[in-house]
């Protein structure tokens, strides 16, 4: 699960970063990068949700 977590972390920072440059400069490729990023935490989240909840069970 920390390695799920630190990967998620990664991501949402990739995505902070992108989104800004998109957002401040206009950035094209940025915001490519940053819709991209947003796909990839959407996975992340789905699979944190599925761990956590086999956690709580036990």
């Amino acid at each position: 699960m920390k390695e799920l977590l630190d990967n998620l972390n990664a991501l949402i920072a990739e995505f902070t970063k992108d989104a800004g440059q998109q957002a401040e400069s206009g950035n094209k490729a940025a915001g490519t990068r940053a819709r991209k990023a947003s796909l990839a935490i959407e996975k992340s989240l789905k699979e944190f949700r599925k761990i956590s909840i086999e956690e709580s069970k036990k």
